[in-house]
């Protein structure tokens, strides 16, 4: 390749309309479809003039097999330059195509005339299978929201999700999102994809909207004065934290205004838990119970059953028995819960329901592709998902929609915000998109696929961000089957285990085979135990070579029964054939348990 140091500054696009005209014009019986020369003209010239509107500035060439230029960059170089000449023109070889094609620089200041000069030499010259302009493509699912370019949650190569490239295959028609949160206030840019939720907040002290539950979940703000929610709390205005949560979800798109929803065919169905100073476990665990076509008393049945909840929530103290039973039964009922990690920059085993068991839970990064620095983290964190980072910049969170109003609603609006509670979202859209494209998905796999296909954090975490940053388009086109991974083979034991109080450890052993080298940097530990105070145990994964992986350390706070749970494990250092264990401990008195079953997924 001959250097050509000026060329960049100089360039100028070819309109492709000008080599379209050129190859239309000149003898189409030398032009051919792939490097095939017996192949109709007709396909090639076809395509060429459908490009007309597109920029180009290069062509491709394609060498009979039997031609020297074929198979030599030189002899191809030295035709590009010899064309050009002829031309009066700088053609310059740029690089070999996979396919075997010839890479052409079609110079600085080509004119349509030049264009025509240099495709009639190509198409005269019987050592040439095809000459074709190099178009420029742009993704077709590029939404025209106003505001979309500045959602870099969405598609940045650094540690945006990767959601346009899933949105070929699914926009997440046919599939309902239950926001269990604040409420929803009215916004046009995604009233649209709102349909039916309710009020479940019973209490008028929080509901502050003049009553207790009704069919109208709409948020009349959750401000409140100056330690009013105790003492040291001091005071907010309202957030609209449930429209904000909505919109990421299912923003209405391609409507020139606004931003772009991650599943923009999917309908949310706003649920009213939290008002002013929070919310209750008992109204949350109706709602979870609700949204997923389950019964509750004195509530009409629910007409748009969800297949995934958000939860952009939580509260202080590990998963109680309450709490669990309602998320269990939803996913029993085929729905797929989704919840925060925290904002406390700790572990999240210690709050509510980010450490009950059968969710996915969500950790938050930052644009850089970190863990954000007030993400909570840990071994029962399963994704993690653009959250923002508004310390770095305002333009570094996360934006949506809103309401500009203090206290009551006013107009509506856009902000950034800033959180696993935006984090949440991304996750929650992505499984809409997965239920769209493969509705019999059930919520464990649904868990497995996301987690297969993320991709390794950009960025640092510490503490424990689960399988790594979800990745939108590989995880659909995997549950689609248009690409990416499922899932790969699983390893089980079955044999229960019987866990002594207080006792020494146990362990359960699984035999890998037939795999070839090591184990992958994602590996999959499903756990089934049964326990009665699941924070006295400690949880480990043992290597055929005895290297230990701790899967759960034991807590003094975590009060809730059994772990059921995949934790993911970065096992790339370990050989993957082999005896695998999980031991397991108990190290305090009064409570005893099983290890019903556990897996192993490569």
């Amino acid at each position: 390749m001959r250097p050509s140091p000026s060329r960049d500054a100089r360039r100028k696009l070819i309109s492709v309309a000008a080599i379209s005209a050129a190859l239309l014009a000149g003898t189409t019986t030398s032009v051919a479809v792939a490097q095939t020369p017996d192949a109709a003209p007709a396909a090639e010239t076809t395509a060429a003039a459908s490009a007309a509107a597109a920029p180009a500035e290069r062509l491709i060439v394609g060498y009979k097999s039997g031609a020297t230029e074929a198979n030599s960059n030189t002899a191809a170089d030295a035709d590009a330059r010899a064309k050009g000449e002829k031309a009066g023109e700088d053609l310059d070889f740029q690089r070999r195509l996979g396919t075997g094609a010839a890479l052409v620089d079609l110079g600085a200041e080509l004119k349509k005339a030049d264009v025509a000069d240099v495709i009639a030499q190509y198409q005269a010259d019987p050592q040439v299978a095809y000459v074709v302009p190099d178009r420029i493509n742009k993704p077709l699912a590029d939404p025209n929201d106003t505001e979309y370019s500045k959602q870099w949650d969405l598609f940045e190569a650094t540690a945006g999700m990767n959601v346009p490239g899933a949105w070929a295959t699914s926009t997440g028609s046919g599939v309902t999102v239950a926001v269990i949160d604040t409420g929803y206030v009215t916004h046009s840019d995604v009233a649209g994809n709102i349909v039916a939720g309710y009020d479940f907040i019973s209490d008028t002290a929080v509901s502050v909207d003049g009553d207790g539950r009704d069919s109208n979940p709409a948020d009349p703000g959750d401000w409140y004065a100056t330690d009013e929610c105790g003492t040291g709390t001091g005071s907010s205005n309202s957030s609209w934290h449930g429209t904000h949560v909505a919109g990421t979800i299912a923003a209405v798109t391609n409507n020139s205004k606004g931003v772009a929803g991650i599943a923009y065919n999917a309908k949310v169905s706003p649920l009213r838990v939290l008002g002013k100073c929070g919310g209750y476990d008992s109204d949350i665990i109706d709602a979870i119970t609700w949204a997923s076509g389950g019964t509750v008393s004195g509530v009409p049945a629910n007409t748009n059953v969800a297949k995934v909840i958000n939860m952009s929530l939580g509260g202080s103290g590990a998963c109680t028995s309450a709490t669990q039973t309602a998320i269990t039964a939803a996913v029993n009922r085929g729905t797929t819960v989704v919840v925060a990690a925290g904002n406390e920059n700790s572990n999240t085993s210690g709050l509510s329901p980010s450490s009950c068991s059968n969710v996915i839970n969500v950790a938050a990064t930052s644009r850089t592709g970190a863990r954000a620095s007030y993400s909570n983290y840990g071994t029962l964190v399963d994704i993690a998902a653009p959250g923002g980072q508004t310390s770095t910049g305002t333009a570094n969170g996360i934006l949506s929609t809103l309401n500009s109003g203090t206290k009551t609603a006013s107009t509506e609006s856009y902000a950034y915000y800033q959180g696993t509670s935006m984090a949440t979202p991304h996750i929650a859209g992505l499984v809409a998109l997965m239920k769209s494209a493969n509705s019999s998905l059930t919520p464990a796999q649904i868990e497995s696929a996301i987690k297969t296909n993320a991709r390794a954090l950009p960025g640092a975490c510490t503490g424990g961000c689960g399988a790594g940053l979800a990745d939108a388009t590989k995880t659909v086109q995997a549950v689609s089957g248009s690409g990416g991974s499922t899932g790969g083979t699983t390893f089980t034991s079955a044999s229960a285990v019987a866990i002594p109080d207080a006792g020494s450890a146990v362990e359960s052993p699984i035999t890998v085979s037939g795999r070839t080298g090591n184990a992958p940097a994602a590996l999959q530990v499903g756990v089934d135990i049964t326990h009665t105070y699941r924070g006295d145990l400690v949880i480990d994964l043992v290597a055929p070579d005895g290297s230990t992986y701790r899967l759960k350390a034991s807590s003094s706070s975590d009060s809730a029964d059994n772990v059921s749970t995949t934790y993911t494990v970065d096992a790339s250092s370990e050989t993957a054939n082999g005896t695998w264990k999980l031991r397991v401990q108990d190290t305090a008195a009064q409570d005893t348990g099983t290890v019903n079953s556990w897996k192993l997924t490569f």
